[in-house]
């Protein structure tokens, strides 16, 4: 897989509590956010999946 450049603008409050999360992670902050980004997708298509599982078996229904 490829890497791409992606350019943020954000407000300085916010940058300095991702500097904080990351030092107290011991990581830089491009580190940091690409892992809560990669974390939350993750999440994201977890709960997709448990979802068409529950789709799938027909699960909560009231079937038996």
């Amino acid at each position: 897989m490829g890497t791409t450049v992606l350019s943020l603008r954000i407000d300085g409050e916010l940058l300095e509590r991702l500097r904080h999360h990351a030092a107290k992670r011991g990581m830089s902050v491009q580190d940091y956010v690409v892992r809560t980004l990669v974390r939350d997708d993750f999440d994201e298509r977890f709960k997709t999946a448990v979802e068409e599982t529950k789709k799938f078996y027909d699960v909560g229904q009231g079937h038996p």
